[in-house]
């Protein structure tokens, strides 16, 4: 009976996560089609993929970046709108983006001693014109949410980890289970 339990048990670990990025997938497609409001199975994500690369096209076009860095600039006139679009643009910017900002993966020594550490990247080398002197900022990305803190440790307490960011990433969002 137990060797009928642990199979069912590997069944569900294979298939649930499977079923439900297929849930997922499906269900942004639905969404998506319902929008354009045509019966063509997928042709609202075809749309907004296309759509998205035109502006991607538009937005490094010489002739027309001008034109949407003033509609940048303009979001960036508007309280709100400002936070929002300033701190979604740096985040994908930061992932996806030519400066890739958070390039170096580090461990960070949380006690004196190095007794227990905490992975991270770091987002600034400089912090003194916050007050911090010689301190780093450091991103702390949470597991299994799109949220992390920002802190400002010591240079001292910083080990660089030699391995890719999206690899490291990928381990600290899975709360370590991802990865080698």
């Amino acid at each position: 009976m137990t060797r009928i339990v642990r199979w069912f048990v590997q069944g569900l670990i294979f298939c649930v996560p499977i079923a439900l990025t297929v849930w997922i997938v499906l269900g942004t497609f639905r969404t998506i089609d319902g929008w354009i409001g045509l019966d063509i199975p997928g042709i609202g994500v075809a749309i907004v993929l296309v759509g998205i690369t035109v502006v991607g096209i538009l937005a490094t076009n010489f002739l027309t970046k001008r034109l949407m860095g003033l509609f940048e600039s303009t979001l960036d006139r508007l309280p709100f709108v400002r936070l929002l679009h300033t701190s979604v643009k740096d985040l994908m910017s930061a992932f996806v983006g030519e400066k890739k900002r958070m390039g170096r993966p580090v461990l960070v020594d949380l006690v004196p001693g190095g007794a227990v550490k905490a992975m991270g990247f770091i987002t600034r080398d400089d912090v003194s014109h916050y007050g911090a002197g010689d301190g780093v900022a450091v991103y702390f990305p949470q597991a299994y949410n799109f949220a992390g803190q920002v802190v400002i440790v010591p240079k001292a307490s910083i080990t660089p980890i030699a391995l890719d960011s999206s690899e490291v990433m990928a381990f600290i969002v899975s709360g370590g289970v991802a990865g080698k």
